[in-house]
């Protein structure tokens, strides 16, 4: 997940692809922030994402959905993620990754200049 305005980027470490599995990394993701902050979501239309109807209640969030074929309406999201394939190279089995390693490849994204903050 990405915060927009600041580029914040968070992720945590899922068993599976399952809804139950987002909706339990997102509450995680959720609960390291004070309340209110996360308002809107905009999602692919992966499988994971079929339990946004509970996302929106539990977390007072709503959920948006990218058009299929549209990752240009997630661009944030999608920038963000190719940083994280310099960590983690595509074909990476994330069941050998520590939480530890996450950290430390999320540390030095969030911690990087970037034009669109003013370097």
């Amino acid at each position: 997940m990405i915060e927009r305005k600041t580029r914040l980027y968070t992720a945590v470490l899922m068993p599976d692809r399952t809804a139950l599995s987002m909706e339990i990394a997102l509450g995680v993701a959720i609960s390291q922030y004070p309340t209110g902050t996360f308002l809107t979501a905009t999602a692919d239309r992966g499988k994971e994402f079929a339990c946004y109807a509970n996302l929106e209640t539990t977390h007072s969030l709503h959920v948006y959905f990218a058009d299929p074929y549209s990752s240009w309406q997630r661009g944030s999201n999608e920038n963000a993620n190719g940083m994280l394939r310099e960590f983690f190279p595509k074909g990476t089995d994330f069941a050998q990754v520590e939480d530890e390693d996450l950290a430390r490849s999320l540390d030095l994204m969030n911690h990087r200049p970037r034009k669109c903050l003013g370097w």
